[in-house]
């Protein structure tokens, strides 16, 4: 059997190997995408859903980063407007730890350093008289607003993975990269899927964007040598009854530097986090501890009235940030700007060190024009382009959800807020021939369908109930145990099925 041939080999199906896959299809080229787990397993899911430019980053001088970084808001507002809106975030003014001046300039860089179209600019508000004030503790009077963007983290990946595929890439989950040396001009890489079947594939260049794997894989797969190296910090988070009603965000600062983000999470929710931990072991191996859930905990109830305990925690998730190994002895001071190392000895291998939700799209742009010198015929984009699922009429989110409603009225409001969001303009796909819930299938409780678990299963690569529940739609949060454990079961039995034809 003749071994397959790509232009690009993209190792790591996180949100930096799925964009890069994904410019390098728009460019032309033939990419093949390999994670050796689910798209987004990892740190693309663990995040804190935030595009936002880094108020914080303001205090380290790293304007480069922020002012691309607040670029882009209104960038993946337009590819993506199904995935990522505007989110007002409140400041309330801590005299002992930042000066109100101090904060007013950062905020006024925030305001002007980057391009701003639909964000809003910021302003003070009195926390004693504003309704945003009611949930914190009656210390804070003084308060300030400003705006960012939340994303669906995992969700973008899929958009980007999608769309590589459409346009001619491929894209494999479970698939493991084994080995991988160099033959003249060329890579020949060994592959190996969850299955244990093998495969060698040839590339003419290789992208190692394996996060926290990004020195395992040069060093024991490609069997090079690293003059760069992450260090690894894990971010953990909390997932707990809201705090507090309205759509805004929170944004608290500790005394020990640390910003933490109370968000408004999946309608009954807040999401806490993060924590700042160097990590010294196995990536894979990472979890949100008891002492980090008391920290968070601890640090809003500085804030808050009415504080989370670490009883009500609903979910914990932590991940690991492969940052860039600066050499900052504190894990907050540690860039997370990207770096990008070319070794061009023979067929080149580009390494990705670092990076961040809110830039994936430019990382993969400077990723390609790296590798532009060895494809002649590779032609980027000049211009974004729109995400998979974000071609709505004028880019216009809620007049599309108000049209969904009109053409699907007998499907339950909430349920079809939640689809419109995850699948934007392939709801239409989702229920196609749909009129009322009956249509839908079997109802594993939390408004998840069988329609839907069908489809993620043969167009969004979902293997797993975890993929379904805690990636690709959250419902995990909102079922309970005996619907999750029905959904195993009849997820098991679909694959019998399908496998015995």
């Amino acid at each position: 059997m003749t071994a397959k041939s790509y232009d690009l080999l993209v190792v790591g199906g996180g949100i930096n190997g799925a964009g890069i896959a994904n410019h390098a299809a728009q460019a032309g080229l033939n990419p093949l995408l390999v994670e050796q787990g689910d798209l987004a397993g990892a740190t693309s899911s663990a995040s804190s859903k935030l595009i936002h430019g880094g108020l914080r980053y303001l205090e380290q001088r790293q304007f480069r980063l922020v002012r691309e970084s607040l670029g882009e808001r209104e960038v993946l507002l337009k590819m993506a407007p199904h995935l990522v809106r505007p989110l007002s975030f409140v400041l309330p003014h801590h005299a002992g730890l930042r000066p109100a001046w101090l904060i007013r300039l950062g905020l006024f860089c925030y305001d002007h350093l980057g391009g701003r179209e639909r964000l809003p600019t910021s302003y003070g508000i009195n926390l004693r008289r504003h309704a945003w004030g009611e949930p914190l503790q009656p210390a804070f009077r003084k308060g300030f607003v400003y705006a960012d963007c939340w994303a669906d983290d995992a969700r973008l990946v899929l958009a980007n993975a999608l769309q590589c595929q459409e346009l001619g890439g491929t894209v494999r989950t479970r698939t493991r990269l084994e080995l991988a040396h160099r033959e003249g001009r060329q890579w020949r890489a060994e592959l190996r899927s969850a299955t244990g079947q093998s495969e060698v594939v040839y590339t003419r260049a290789l992208v190692n964007a394996a996060g926290p794997w990004v020195e395992q894989v040069l060093k024991q797969r490609l069997r090079l040598g690293a003059r760069d190296s992450v260090k690894m910090v894990k971010g953990s988070h909390i997932v707990v009854p809201a705090l507090h009603p309205g759509p805004q965000a929170y944004i608290l600062q500790h005394q020990d530097g640390r910003i933490v983000f109370v968000l408004p999470y999946e309608g009954r929710f807040s999401l806490i986090g993060t924590t700042d931990i160097v990590h010294d072991g196995d990536p894979g191996e990472v979890h949100c501890s008891d002492a980090e859930v008391s920290y968070l905990c601890e640090l809003v109830g500085q804030y808050f009235q009415r504080p989370p305990t670490p009883e009500q925690v609903v979910w914990r998730f932590a991940g690991v940030r492969p940052l860039y190994d600066d050499r900052s002895e504190n894990p907050s001071a540690i860039t997370r700007d990207y770096t990008l190392r070319l070794d061009r000895e023979g067929a080149p291998v580009l390494s990705v060190f670092g990076g961040k939700l809110t830039t994936y799209r430019q990382l993969a742009r400077h990723a390609m024009q790296s590798l532009q010198p060895y494809f002649d015929r590779m032609r980027l984009p000049d211009n974004p382009t729109t995400l998979v699922g974000g071609d709505l009429p004028g880019g216009d989110f809620e007049a599309f959800l108000q049209d969904a409603r009109l053409r699907y009225g007998e499907l339950e409001p909430d349920l079809l807020l939640r689809l419109a969001r995850q699948f934007g303009d392939r709801l239409h796909k989702l229920l196609a021939g749909v009129r009322d819930t009956t249509d839908l299938g079997q109802h594993f409780g939390a408004g998840l369908y069988e329609r839907e678990v069908r489809y993620l299963q043969l167009e969004e690569w979902a293997v797993s109930a975890e993929d379904i529940l805690w990636r690709r739609t959250k419902r995990g949060l909102h079922m309970s145990a005996a619907e999750q454990a029905a959904l195993v079961e009849w997820m098991a039995g679909s694959q019998r099925y399908s496998a015995g034809g």
